[in-house]
């Protein structure tokens, strides 16, 4: 009798044990799909933000030359750059808003003034993102990213009620800083987030969509609403998306639960990262094939002007039609890389390739419709470029240091930054010293000689994870829910959880091994399969 209690007894154990791990394993299920729910609204929290970011640099392009010259002509503003609507202001129609505030200068000092406005907001971000990237790998992606739009609120708010040379200035910088953090943040919480691939390289293509759409739609968007709406209103809409966005954000990943990365491994410091040869690499091309770009926006027009004669609408839609071309590039990245993932590189230098061809064929037009092949070209290579190595950073990082991405996406915003800090002031000094066709050859050759350096990367795809934070984890085992989640995922997203009644005996030992397996390379240095 006694020991049929006792085996009644065992067996009540037995499933009291079995009714609690799949309880636990219920548990993490649906923690880890709603983990994938949020990531996928913090994937379009960030592309919203990257949208407003790019489209807030273009939307003034077609403003400000207007802008600044009704401030500086004073009575003359009812001209062609003066809302069409009388609702900037009160009895003084909206000859109030574009009074003359700006101080009076001869010859081209206009347009140098134009290309400092243009250049303050890189320039800023260049000096900012080595604290930026710093600081997010401290404290984590969410709270910088909502501290980026929230400047990026006040910057769009302070472009809609400026009135002088002073006031654009400021906010043009003021927007600088708000992109160091919420553009690197941004990037960052995707790689984060989209730990394996090929999702983390269609993630960072949506958001490369994002903001190619945001840079080639704003002109236009801009130039219609502040034709017939006035000057306030395109800057308004944005202010208002922004804040719509951060509180988005704020109810996604409030301030308060940022503890929960206190389990996170400490970052790699940003002065490391920039002497790893291989992170130099992907830096170096990044700055270059944007550099077509970044030195054409603010030549191109008086050169088509000058050369084609080129009407004020031909000007205005020159870039938009390289919107396709750079969403295809992005798509075709994207599907080669994940059926031949080893070949990252060689989709980048292909990239710089069709660059450096198309830059050198741009003094060749001499109408409308040739110069947007070359174009489409450009911002097709640098679609390649971008998606195959921006994962490709993420990678690196992964491997070959600590998975915590704020320092290295700062990297790659650095690069960036400094192709359009020098272009609204260099590129035009280079055209009138040396022209715009030499121009362009220059940056076609800088293009095509980089494009094998890339060879660097062809082992990339070899390295073993060393002392990343799959490992970190492993050894010391899960703290907490945030790093049981974080460690399944990294096993591989394909493996789906088994329901608790389908749980043998040795259910117990293999979801106790799950959890703390021993990682089998600890070195700091990486190694190759």
């Amino acid at each position: 009798m006694s020991e049929a209690g006792g085996a009644g007894r065992a067996r009540a154990a037995v499933a009291r044990l079995s009714e609690a791990v799949g309880e636990r394993r219920r548990r993490l299920g649906t923690a880890m799909g709603e983990a994938r729910r949020q990531r996928r609204l913090l994937l379009l929290v960030v592309c919203v933000a990257l949208l407003l970011d790019n489209m807030l640099y273009m939307v003034i392009v077609p403003i400000i030359p207007d802008y600044i010259a009704a401030m500086r002509g004073g009575g003359d503003a009812a001209g062609p750059f003066a809302p069409a609507g009388g609702n900037e202001s009160g009895g003084g129609g909206n000859r109030s808003l574009l009074r003359p505030r700006y101080p009076p200068a001869a010859g081209g000092n206009e347009d140098v003034q134009i290309g400092v406005l243009f250049a303050s907001k890189a320039m800023l971000q260049l000096l900012v993102n080595p604290l930026s990237g710093t600081l997010i790998d401290r404290v984590g992606y969410e709270a910088p990213l909502l501290a980026g739009l929230a400047v990026m609120f006040l910057s769009t708010a302070t472009f809609a009620f400026a009135e002088n040379y002073a006031t654009l200035f400021a906010a043009r910088s003021l927007q600088g800083l708000g992109s160091a953090f919420a553009d690197t943040a941004g990037i960052a919480l995707i790689a984060d987030r989209y730990a394996e691939e090929p999702a983390r390289s269609r993630a960072l293509g949506t958001a490369l969509a994002c903001i190619s759409f945001g840079s080639l739609a704003a002109p236009p968007f801009g130039g219609v609403l502040y034709e017939f709406a006035g000057k306030r209103v395109p800057f308004l809409v944005l202010a208002c998306v922004c804040l719509l966005d951060g509180l988005l954000l704020l109810a996604l990943a409030p301030p308060c639960a940022a503890g929960a990365r206190a389990n996170m491994p400490v970052g790699t410091p940003i002065h490391r990262l920039m002497v790893d040869p291989y992170i130099a690499v992907v830096a170096g091309a990044l700055a270059t094939c944007n550099i077509p770009l970044a030195f054409l926006e603010p030549t191109i027009a008086n050169w088509m002007k000058e050369s084609m004669g080129a009407s004020e609408w031909e000007v205005g839609l020159t870039w938009l039609p390289a919107f396709f071309p750079h969403v295809l590039g992005v798509y075709v990245t994207v599907r080669l890389a994940a059926a031949y993932p080893h070949l990252q590189w060689f989709y980048g230098a292909l990239g710089m390739a069709i660059i450096g061809a198309s830059s050198c064929l741009v003094p060749a037009c001499r109408n409308f419709g040739q110069v947007i092949v070359p174009l489409c070209g450009i911002c097709f290579g640098i679609a390649l470029v971008d998606t195959a190595l921006l994962p490709t950073l993420a990678f690196l990082v992964d491997v070959r240091h600590v998975s915590v991405y704020g320092s290295v996406y700062a990297i790659a915003d650095i690069s960036y930054s400094v192709a359009y800090a020098l272009g609204p002031i260099v590129a035009g000094q280079i055209v009138h010293t040396m022209g715009f066709a030499q121009l362009n050859l220059g940056m076609g050759l800088a293009n095509v000689l980089y494009a094998p350096v890339l060879l660097f990367l062809k082992n990339v795809c070899q390295m073993k994870p060393s002392h990343s934070e799959r490992n970190i984890l492993l050894e010391e085992g899960p703290k907490g829910l945030y790093d049981t989640i974080k460690m399944e995922e990294r096993k591989g997203m394909g493996k789906t959880l088994r329901p608790a009644g389908e749980m043998g005996e040795n259910g117990m030992d293999s979801y106790r091994r799950d959890l703390t397996g021993v990682s089998e390379e600890d070195s700091s240095d990486y190694e190759y399969s």
